[in-house]
This record gives structure tokens, sequence and C-alpha cells, in this order.
């Protein structure tokens, strides 16, 4: 029996994280991972559970390990994370060829339920509440470029928005510690990690059930003190938490980009009250101001989303004339997904999918001349750009600058650029569409 795995990766850039932490303690315990491998010994597939989408996407990765396993190609398959978690004893009986499954939480313990699995034939169940146990810094073994990392601060979420599955399989929300974070990080730009991606359910209450008070602002200004860490992103803020303090912090430090994801959700009262977040729309722009009043030049992405239980014509409208107000840089949306177990999903006047579609549609092409008009304003300036790589011409290099998030915005074409991946230039921007823009490298 060889000791090979395949690890297969669902869902989002959390998910990515967990993956790295479970591969990192594979391989110290000997096993050799390898995602190319036609024969594995052991297939791990981390799922998501999120949304009924992405349950759909795993059960079909789930089937085709099996047909693996059903063809001697492969001997155990683990199926891990947070669809387990969500719909554990449901899967249990649909799937009994499956060897184990495990749920969310559980990085650290890896190497030893994979010993366990491969040494019977009975199937294994590891399904706690949720409680997470943070891997060992070293162990992560990273699965993208080198020059960005994605960097987990805490786990759980404690908002109880209607919609939303995540506080009921990943729990309540828990801070990895300070010096962790750090020490991790320290890490990553050692091994060649130039910008660092900060995720969690909720960045913005990152420490407070460690020490009483929410830490964003001293981790930024940590952070901000580490060598070779070049640019600090925040994912994922709160809206009625992005308070002076962290607009302060984030002006004042020059490597955190001035950049923020800060999910709305919506921006009509009574459907963000429907939905138990905070704020409405007026509310939403004083504070889209004071971030801009900071910082002129950072760029604010959110998601939306559509066909919300109760969302009539008129709510929808409220939402398209915030965004023309607001002016945002990034948005991107979900149609609203009737989640089982969830209290939106036994709200009356449910919205039919064809008119969830259309609004889905309708908001993403207001969105892209508002888009169009954020990109266009950087023609003349210079923007200073990551390259991650080279069009398959080698006429242009392409990168990302601070308004770009890893695989979720545009991207910076950039012409007569020498620059190998993973450095930094100098770009002047001279022509611009609505999620990309072109430059040309100073000399």
């Amino acid at each position: 029996m060889s000791n090979t795995v395949r690890l297969i990766t669902l869902g989002c850039a959390k998910n990515e994280v967990d993956s790295e932490e479970i591969a990192g303690v594979l391989q110290r315990a000997g096993y050799r991972l390898d995602p190319q491998t036609e024969t594995p010994d052991v297939v791990i597939i981390n799922t998501c559970g999120f949304l009924e989408s992405a349950q759909r996407e795993g059960m079909q990765v789930i089937r085709e390990a099996l047909q693996l396993k059903k063809q001697g190609k492969t001997q155990r398959v683990i199926v891990a994370g947070c669809m387990v978690q969500r719909l554990g004893e449901s899967l249990k009986q649909m799937l009994p060829e499956v060897d184990a499954w495990v749920g969310v939480g559980q990085m650290a313990r890896f190497a030893e339920i994979v010993d366990s699995v491969r040494s019977t034939r009975q199937p294994i169940t590891d399904i706690q509440p949720p409680h997470h146990r943070w891997a060992e810094v070293p162990t992560r073994l990273r699965s993208r470029a080198p020059w960005t990392a994605y960097l987990k601060v805490s786990e759980g979420c404690d908002h109880q928005c209607t919609f939303c599955t995540i506080p009921s399989f990943r729990g309540r929300h828990v801070s990895k510690p300070l010096e962790r974070v750090l020490a991790e990080a320290r890490w990553l730009a050692e091994n060649g990690a130039k910008e660092i991606n900060l995720i969690a359910q909720d960045t913005t209450q990152y420490g407070y059930d460690l020490y009483k008070k929410f830490m964003l602002p001293t981790l930024l200004r940590e952070l901000n003190t580490i060598e070779g860490i070049e640019w600090i992103r925040i994912h994922y803020a709160y809206p009625s938490r992005i308070t002076d303090e962290l607009i302060n912090t984030m002006a004042s430090l020059p490597k955190v980009v001035k950049y923020l994801d800060v999910p709305l959700q919506h921006a009509d009262a009574k459907i963000l009250r429907a939905m138990r977040r905070p704020g409405d729309g007026a509310r939403y722009l004083k504070m889209i101001e004071r971030l801009r009043a900071a910082m002129p030049e950072i760029a604010i992405r959110t998601t939306f989303i559509v066909g919300f239980p109760g969302e009539g014509e008129q709510e929808f409208q409220n939402l398209l004339r915030f965004m023309q107000e607001a002016q945002l840089d990034r948005v991107g949306a979900f149609i609203y997904s009737r989640e089982k177990g969830t209290p939106s999903a036994e709200m009356p006047d449910q919205v039919p999918f064809r008119v969830k579609r259309e609004r889905f549609d309708q908001l993403m092409r207001f969105q892209q001349p508002i888009s169009l008009a954020r990109n266009r304003q950087l023609i003349g300036t210079t923007l200073r750009v990551l390259i991650e790589g080279y069009s398959e011409d080698g006429a242009y290099a392409i990168g990302r600058s601070h308004r770009d998030a890893p695989e979720v915005d545009g991207l910076v074409y950039v012409k007569h650029c020498t620059a190998s991946p993973g450095e930094f230039v100098e770009v002047t921007i001279t022509h611009a569409e609505v999620y990309d823009v072109w430059g040309e490298a100073l000399a």
C-alpha cells in the first residue's frame, strides 16, 4: 500500500487554508501529496456546505472519487469539511462506500485520522460539535504562488443572519491568538509571501473573544512591522464594525493596502432587517464617505444578495439607487438560495427563481458602467503592480494592483515589462475596461 494522497479542495479561500494545513500535517507524518497521480492510496475531499449549489458540486466530486475506488485506482475515500458537518448523517446513508466522514476544525488531527482509515475496513465518523483546533504554524503546505497567501485570523461566526448556515456548522466565533497569527505571518513571509490576505467569517470581530476588545487595528499595526510583507489586505469586514479606529489605522499604515472587502448584502432597510443585518443604505453611504475621506485611493468591494424573501420591485430599486450613489469599485452578487434550517427559508413572499435571475442580471449590468467609470479615473495615474505571469504571446505581463484581490477582482496588463512573477513594478495606466486595466511599466 502506497502513501500517496490526493487532496481536493472545494469552496472558499478559508477552505483553501484548511486544506493547506491538512496537507502540511500529512506531509510531516510521511504522506506524499500528489494532485496528479491517477492511483492515490487515499483521496481526501474538503467540502463546502454553504449553498445547495456547493453541495451538488461536492456530491459529484465524491461520486467521482468512489468510482476510482470501485475501479481499484484508490483504496480509501475521506470526505471532510463543511458539508459533512452540516449534513453528516444523511450523507452517510446516501454514500455508505465512503471510508470516513470528518467534520470541521480537525486539521491538526488529520495524520491520525488517515492512519486509522488505512488500518480498518470499518467506516469512520468523526463529526464533533464545532470546536476549532489550530494546526501548528510550520505544518502548512502552500498550494498557490509563493508571493501571495491567505491568513485565517478566526473561525466561526456569532452573527445570526437569517439566510446563513455558517454558524450552524462552523460554530461560534473563535479567534486565533495574536502571537500565533503573527508567527504564521512571519513564517509566510520567510517562505516568500509578499501579500497577506486576512480572512475570517468576520475579520472585524477578530480578538474580541480573547481580549475583550476588537483587535484588528492592533493586528494590522503588528503585521505592518514584519519584514518581507509588502501588502496586507482585509477581506470580509462587517459593516457596523468599520470604526474610526480601523479607518485611521488603515490610512496610516503603508503596508495595509487601501482596499476593503465589506459584504453589505443589501441596502434596503426592510430587507436588511429581515436579514438581521445592521444599518441601511444611508448609513452605508456615510461609512463609504468616511473611508474615502481618509483614503481617497481606496477600492471598496462588496457583495449583494438578490431575491431575498420580501424583496419586491421597490426594494430592488432601492438597492440599485444605493449602488448609483455609492459608486462602488467592485460588486459581486448572489442569487438568494433557500437553505434548509435557516429562518429565511420559512419566510413568506419567496421570490420566484425567474425574477431572482432577472434581478441578478440587471444588477450586474447596472454596475458595469460604474466599475468602468471608476477604472477610467485611473488613466494617467501610476499604480504599483504585483506581477503574477505573462500572456501567452509574451506581449503583456499580468498582475494586480492594490485594487485587485486574488481571483475575485480585475487584472492589470502591462506592456514593456521585464519583471519576474512575484516582483512589483510601477505602471502608468493607459486604458481601462469594466474589470481590467492596461498600462506601461515605468523604466
